[in-house]
């Protein structure tokens, strides 16, 4: 029996376009030059951040985070920039009794950010907030103290294989791959994948009927 699910937040919960744009715009490179290079790092099983670093070759991630912020260019969310199916997926699986949590690979302040659009959820967390990033074996205990549900009772949901799928199912947890956003889309039938994933979606309302199932 499921008792919680876990989403993820990148191309899970939140649309990426923007993120990426407001990078591309403080780069002052055309946004798809930057949108092409995510593909590329993507494609070759990088971190999605090194496509910045390809970009702005010897670049301080962390140094230009805070310069954005201090010019008032940092990161920022809205209801525009949820998938359509976010509210109503999430608010379906707590009518069900489903405790319902978001958590990803964040910073601080976009958990704060998330927490302001009063979605319909128990927790939301990022690894910012806990100090540990997936795919990290202590972010996925941070999630099953998250859950309060033991791990067969605890779905994570996610786009990413390496991020979301292969370590959620190694700490136990049941999961699903969500076919969305260019991570989603590249893995979507790799057999690897589909061996592993308890369950495969296109869109998040498809949770509602696996649970009521």
């Amino acid at each position: 029996m499921i008792e919680t699910i876990v989403f993820d937040v990148g191309e899970t919960i939140t649309r990426d376009d923007r993120y990426w744009g407001s990078w591309a715009d403080w780069l002052d490179i055309p946004r798809h030059t930057l949108s092409a290079l995510v593909g590329a790092v993507v494609a070759q099983g990088r971190d999605n951040a090194d496509a910045v670093r390809l970009a702005r070759p010897g670049i301080d991630i962390a140094a230009e985070y805070a310069a954005r912020e201090a010019a008032g260019r940092g990161e920022t969310i809205d209801e525009s920039d949820l998938y359509d199916d976010v509210r109503p997926a999430l608010a379906g699986l707590r009518k069900l009794g489903i405790r319902v949590i978001i958590a990803g690979n964040q910073t601080s302040r976009m958990g704060e950010l998330l927490r302001g659009l009063d979605l319909p959820t128990d927790v939301i967390a990022t690894s910012g907030d806990w100090g540990v990033a997936k795919p990290d074996p202590a972010f996925f205990a941070r999630v099953l103290r998250a859950a309060e549900a033991a791990p067969r009772e605890t779905v994570y949901v996610g786009d990413h294989p390496a991020n979301d799928l292969y370590p959620a199912k190694a700490a136990g947890l049941r999961a699903a791959h969500i076919r969305r956003g260019p991570w989603g889309h590249l893995w979507a039938d790799d057999p690897d994948v589909v061996a592993a994933a308890d369950w495969r979606i296109d869109n998040l309302t498809e949770l509602t009927s696996i649970i009521a199932d």
